[in-house]
């Protein structure tokens, strides 16, 4: 059952689109309440009046003209992904409107990931060695969940979306101010940075002598050479009451426990890695990829598969803090979701793939 609502933010040009939808169980779990509701993250979309407050900027294909050779920075350690065939999307899925349906053999050739989501620290650098200025930083704003806002900020803002109260425009949000311009990013160094679009992800990318990788080698490296589970480690989300990602506890959005230890993002490296020694696969920040999105998907077999030539969203992988089966149950390795190339929010993050060990 799906209930769409269109919601317009007329202060700050921004229109909100939250679907509400069911989700249903994974293999070994129960399924979730009937008409559980989305997070809404993946309708936060910019319109073109909200365009106009912002400078005219290289378009996300000229960052690896304008954005190379990373020079001596630090950057992530990357591990080796061996490659080859696997079962991608699933013949059951937790949000069929979401596209994860069919279950489809596909070949991705080696590559490498980066171990870590790319973290405030590592952006920083970028910042400080080229000048770059996000698409957050140019619009003046960016969506940030309500729950972790301070008083002040929250009582600067006029108007918030009736149906999906969480999601507030804060002025001064980027990834340097994550909360507005009440907060900073000094004790959070090592946290993966958020309030990144998909073009500031590309120039980062394209700056270490990288790249965005494909939802099929984001897939595949989230699986860790598991068949057919659900998550990076196997089907239970708590084997033997541990916690293996940075994911809500309480009641969505109400109340965060904080069972796991964070109420919001986490240090990255705070959870176990999968079998291919990486990290954050699920949870803490979404991940942009570099396919245009699409729920229409062939059961024929691929190989390197790179999604539709064009489109209007970007698909985004892993889920996020937010993520609750009752609200958002796509911590899954096959489920996804999207934002437009322009959007940014508290909890959206990337990791990069190269060919080459960088």
């Amino acid at each position: 059952m799906v209930r769409c609502f269109r919601l317009v933010l007329v202060v700050v040009f921004v229109n909100v689109a939250v679907c509400l939808q069911s989700s249903c169980g994974g293999e070994q779990e129960s399924a979730s309440p009937e008409g559980a509701a989305g997070c809404g993250c993946d309708k936060l979309r910019r319109t073109v009046a909200g365009a106009m407050n912002s400078k005219e900027e290289p378009a996300s294909s000229e960052a690896a003209i304008k954005y190379t050779a990373a020079a001596n920075e630090k950057m992530s350690e990357m591990v080796f992904i061996p490659g080859g065939e696997f079962l991608m999307g699933t013949d059951d899925p937790g949000i069929p409107q979401d596209g994860e349906a069919p279950q489809r053999t596909v070949h991705v050739d080696p590559f490498y990931m980066d171990v870590l989501e790319v973290t405030n620290q590592q952006f920083q650098n970028f910042i400080k060695a080229t000048g770059y200025v996000t698409e957050a930083e140019k619009f003046g704003d960016s969506f940030v969940f309500e729950g972790i806002l301070s008083e002040a900020v929250k009582s600067q803002i006029t108007q918030a979306v009736a149906a999906a109260p969480w999601w507030l425009p804060v002025k001064g949000a980027n990834w340097k101010q994550p909360e507005g311009q009440d907060s900073n990013i000094t004790d959070r160094l090592d946290h993966p940075v958020v309030h990144v679009s998909w073009a500031d992800a590309v120039a980062f990318c394209s700056w270490a002598n990288k790249r965005l990788p494909t939802e099929a080698e984001w897939e595949y490296a989230c699986r860790g050479g598991l068949r057919d589970r659900l998550y990076p480690w196997g089907n239970k989300l708590n084997p033997k009451g541990q916690h293996y990602a940075n994911l809500w506890q309480g009641d969505f959005p109400v109340h965060n426990s904080g069972e796991d230890g964070y109420v919001k993002t986490s240090p990255v490296m705070s959870f176990p890695a999968n079998s291919f020694g990486l990290f954050d696969m699920v949870g803490n920040v979404w991940e942009w990829t570099s396919d245009w999105w699409t729920v229409h998907h062939t059961r024929d077999q691929q190989h390197n598969p790179t999604g539709p030539p064009s489109g209007k969203d970007k698909v985004k992988k892993g889920g996020s803090y937010m993520c609750h089966k009752s609200y958002c149950y796509r911590y899954r390795c096959a489920a996804r979701s999207q934002n437009t190339p322009d959007s940014s929010a508290s909890n959206l993050g990337f990791r990069c793939v190269s060919q080459e060990k960088q």
